[in-house]
């Protein structure tokens, strides 16, 4: 999954400012290893919510041929309607959650418009700083590859351009954390969401602004997703700015787990504790 940006002190060299979640392959590619059982997890209480949720179930339904043959891709003879609890949004519309006040400004996420959007956000990916941590430098068909993997999806991930004041800055993936990948090294619960923000303009970094904006867009989360008890995210353990800003916007450090391509700090904001941090 790809990175999550940001610094919560203006002395943070730029490199820190840009990602703290995963790479975007470390989302993609498959898993092999499991979280570990019972209550050696960091956050012991995490671990009785092991049930997997009815949504996570209903896509597996929905891969499998009539005489229960899997396809290539996943894809297969759609499940009868009694197996598929879904709503007709994962994520409850996104586009409509609309404008929200921060102490930066008003920022309002913006669902990504591929023909509008690519040659911005490919050029946001193309600097060094940003590149280190999400690895979509190169050519506009990388970025326009990965931006058509969330958008033609089945709704799992919505990516957003996040317009602060009326001006793009900032780029977003909005996720089902608990049907990502990601789910198989955490305990995750029903509705758990996930965030990636990249901060795009060098001038809009490591003055705190990624604190802030996280703690605005977790909140709206929690707010527009009635379902939702948690937001997650996943830095590189070794990030220690981008943790720091994690944790300047209300969220707990949960445990340290072990990606595809890195390790990771686990970073949750509880809906329960989100009037307390």
């Amino acid at each position: 999954m790809p990175p999550t940006d940001a610094s919560a002190h203006a002395a943070t060299a730029p490199v820190t400012d840009i990602g703290i979640a995963m790479s975007p392959d470390s989302r993609e590619r498959p898993i092999h290893r499991a979280v570990g059982k019972g209550t050696d997890s960091a956050d012991g209480e995490d671990t009785l919510d092991l049930r997997l949720p009815d949504e996570f179930v209903a896509l597996f339904a929905e891969g499998s041929s009539a005489d229960g043959a899997r396809s290539a891709r996943g894809a297969g003879t759609a499940a009868p309607a009694s197996v598929l609890p879904i709503t007709d949004d994962l994520l409850d519309h996104v586009a409509d959650w609309g404008p929200i006040s921060t102490p930066g400004g008003a920022l309002h996420l913006v669902p990504v418009r591929v023909e509008r959007d690519l040659p911005l956000i490919s050029r946001w990916m193309n600097d060094p700083a940003v590149a280190a941590f999400w690895g979509l430098a190169g050519s506009q068909t990388t970025v326009e590859e990965h931006l058509w993997s969330q958008l033609s999806a089945d709704g799992r991930s919505v990516p957003c351009l996040g317009m602060l004041d009326g001006t793009p800055m900032s780029y977003w993936e909005i996720y089902r954390a608990d049907l990502d990948p990601l789910a198989r090294h955490y305990p995750a619960r029903p509705h758990d969401t996930g965030v990636h923000l990249l901060i795009g303009a060098v001038g809009d970094r490591g003055r705190g602004l990624g604190g802030t904006l996280l703690r605005a867009v977790a909140d709206l989360i929690l707010a527009m997703r009635p379902a939702c008890a948690r937001v997650v995210a996943e830095p590189d353990i070794c990030n220690t700015p981008s943790v720091a800003a994690f944790l300047t916007a209300g969220f707990r450090f949960s445990a340290e787990i072990d990606l595809p391509a890195k390790r990771a700090a686990l970073m949750v904001r509880d809906r329960s504790l989100r009037h307390l941090m």
